[in-house]
């Protein structure tokens, strides 16, 4: 397969790459990229992409695709059709499925599904603890063995100080990072941040401290192990300071936000919409400003999506028995670029949050762009506008609470491998 993208904005943060240029795909991988390359007449497609910015496929650390054991929420297939739709070639899958992914067995289920079904690459994320229960590690050596690339008990804090110790020492061994979800359980048990809006509706709230006071223990742990770590679904202005400070002393942490923590605030939960209660819950004015700050000065690392899809019947019930999340891949991307147009990010340092930076933190071979590399690459415009129609949503999920919103910005051709997976018909 041969394919020739013409005219586009070529934008590689790692190759420092901003200009415009044709790229040559060959058999799966990047073999010429020039100006004003000459047909040959043997390429299968010629693809005019003048105006357009053609990047390398996004890579989402943090996602939960529901297989196995939650196929009504989710599936590989409509999880990774979301994905490429949305611009990411690789996703991570995090291990809250059913059966937990705590072993070997589950692991290559996943892997081998993957490469059956998925439409672009799925690396699994492993259980730190069996069964998600914070008592016993999980069999790490042989789920690295079977393709995990992290572990995580996303969904909980391993309130187990000692056990969160022995899973970092064991991770150095492989070479793999923790991933930390960061929420004291006895501080964390409400629905909703704790401020005027709790006030107001008189649901249970959750205090921005439930978050800091784990950011700043599963830090110190680290320190003290000498291993890395990575802080996901970072909420809070309080844990960007933690965070901002400890890098200063010590490099080995990382940290993720979602774009929901830097477009919504808790006000957005005062109507009881349920598509908007998420784990952690939405924060204040001040919280959101301090995320984007994060984001502005390298705090914060990565942009992740937390992609959480459901059922209906998850949250077409009362706010506090709906279950959390939001169903994130496919409006990622234009919700970001509000980082742009809002002169907070640069355009190749947004990328740079959602290629370079997850390529590093995983010791992936992928998000770049250039001779040689396997063809992982998307083409997108930053300034197209489009309404959220939940209903064309590929994922399963139709849980968003952008149902409706007017957004700008939008992906147009995903490539996995070489292969076309993914083309919008404005391309």
């Amino acid at each position: 397969m041969i394919i020739l993208i013409k005219n586009s904005r070529v934008i590689d943060p790692k190759n420092h790459i901003n200009e415009t240029f044709d790229v040559l795909i060959k058999d799966g991988k990047i073999e010429k990229i020039g100006k004003s390359l000459k047909q040959k007449g043997n390429e299968d497609e010629v693809i005019d992409a003048t105006g357009h910015i053609l990047a390398p496929g996004f890579i989402d650390i943090h996602a939960h695709l529901r297989e196995p054991g939650y196929e009504y929420k989710e599936t590989i297939k409509t999880g990774t059709m979301a994905a490429v739709c949305g611009g990411f070639t690789s996703v991570v899958c995090m291990a809250n499925t059913d059966p937990i992914n705590d072993n070997k067995s589950i692991t290559e289920y996943i892997t081998k599904k993957a490469k059956l079904e998925g439409y672009c690459r799925v690396f699994p994320c492993g259980s730190i603890t069996k069964g998600l229960n914070g008592e016993e590690l999980s069999e790490i050596g042989e789920m690295y063995e079977a393709g995990i690339v992290a572990i995580s008990d996303d969904g909980k804090s391993v309130r187990n100080a000692e056990l969160l110790r022995k899973a970092l020492e064991y991770t150095k061994i492989f070479n793999i990072p923790v991933i930390s979800h960061c929420e004291d359980p006895d501080l964390s048990k409400g629905y909703v941040h704790e401020g005027t809006v709790s006030l107001l509706t008189g649901l249970e709230a959750v205090p921005c401290i439930a978050e800091e006071i784990i950011v700043a223990r599963d830090i110190a742990i680290a320190r003290y192990v000498g291993s890395s770590i990575h802080l996901t679904h970072i909420s809070t202005a309080g844990s960007v300071e933690i965070i901002g400070n400890a890098k200063s002393r010590y490099k080995k942490i990382t940290a993720d936000t979602c774009p929901h923590y830097f477009t919504l605030t808790h006000e957005a939960t005062i109507g009881f919409d349920t598509n908007t209660k998420v784990n952690p819950p939405l924060r204040s004015k001040d919280d959101v400003e301090a995320i984007k700050e994060g984001l502005r000065n390298g705090v914060i690392d990565i942009i992740a999506t937390d992609h959480a899809p459901h059922d209906l019947t998850s949250k077409d019930v009362e706010f506090n028995l709906a279950t959390s999340g939001i169903s994130g891949l496919e409006t990622a991307l234009p919700l970001s670029l509000n980082l742009v147009h809002e002169g907070i990010l640069t355009i190749e340092e947004l990328i740079e949050k959602f290629t370079v930076n997850p390529a590093s933190f995983l010791n992936l071979p992928y998000g770049e762009i250039g001779i040689g590399k396997v063809a992982d690459i998307i083409v997108f415009n930053p300034n197209i506008e489009w309404t959220v129609d939940k209903n064309k949503f590929y994922s399963k999920g139709k849980n968003t609470p952008f149902h409706g919103w007017r957004l700008k910005g939008k992906n147009l051709l995903t490539m996995v491998n070489g292969k076309i997976v993914y083309r919008d018909p404005l391309l």
